[in-house]
């Protein structure tokens, strides 16, 4: 007589691999959106220091230059950021299978 309870076996994913599962995907978040917020970083600091030299408080004066620096950001890393995600993505589609 055959028993209906599947036999108990140890599973493939581990904490420690759902642990590098997280960490690598914290990593590359932190990779895709330094560029951006470096750039606006800069920029706001830039900005912030020209008007506390210069007494003048807009709020456009520090929002387009912003949006302007972003946009030239994404420009020039926009490929950089594809193929990073693009990497990182064919990995953890190939690691499934051992995974499971």
């Amino acid at each position: 007589m055959t028993s209906l309870v599947a036999p108990l076996v140890a599973p493939l994913i581990t904490d420690g691999s759902i642990i590098e599962l997280a960490v690598q995907a914290m990593v590359v978040s932190v990779k895709l959106s330094a560029p951006i917020l470096v750039t606006a970083l800069v920029i706001g600091f830039v900005i912030s220091l020209f008007q506390s030299m210069t007494q003048i408080q807009e709020f456009t004066l520090a929002f387009v230059p912003k949006v302007i620096g972003v946009g030239i950001a994404l420009l020039i890393s926009g490929n950089w950021m594809l193929h990073t995600l693009v990497n990182y993505t064919e990995s953890l589609w190939a690691s499934i299978p051992s995974m499971l």
